[in-house]
């Protein structure tokens, strides 16, 4: 068996894959911090956007760093 888990919450997105031994085969992650220090804390519509942005990169990401195909 193997899990994807995606997070994306707040100011992070991240994605990793677990195998059923509890091995984590990839973890990739993205930080908005930079972008929302400049208004003083989290701006919702800016973090919703950059979760769109960056999902579909970390997830290939992760399955090449795995080996996988997402069909697996």
């Amino acid at each position: 068996m193997l899990v994807m888990g995606i997070e994306s919450s707040c100011d992070e997105t991240a994605v990793a894959i677990v195998n059923n031994n509890k091995k984590v085969l990839s973890h990739k992650l993205v930080s908005q911090i930079e972008e929302h220090l400049l208004y003083g804390g989290v701006v919702p519509e800016i973090a919703a956007r950059n979760h769109l942005a960056h999902i579909d990169n970390l997830i290939r990401e992760s399955l090449l760093d795995s080996n996988l195909k997402l069909e697996q």
